[in-house]
């Protein structure tokens, strides 16, 4: 079993909202999932990106992959400084 962390994507039409989750990379987009180990929201000033941050590195230790945006979306949240 390839597990990926990916997007799910959750909230109304034209206002998505998406859950970071780890997941079988043979199980569809919004389908069944291992565990939701964040949240990204596009519709903020800046967006709100969020990891659960011992579970992003447990699946990452795995041997998780992350999709591309993904990558980014950890990328930019370690630059952005916590408050």
């Amino acid at each position: 079993m390839a597990v990926v962390l990916r997007l799910a994507r959750a909230g109304a039409k034209k206002m998505p909202y998406y859950h970071v989750v780890a997941t079988d990379s043979r199980n569809p987009r919004d389908g069944k999932f291992i565990e939701a180990i964040g949240a990204y929201d596009p519709n903020l000033e800046p967006p709100k990106i969020e990891f659960q941050q011992e579970r992003l590195e447990h699946w990452l230790k795995a041997g998780a992959t992350p999709s591309e945006t993904v990558a980014g979306l950890i990328k930019r949240a370690s630059k952005t400084p916590k408050a």
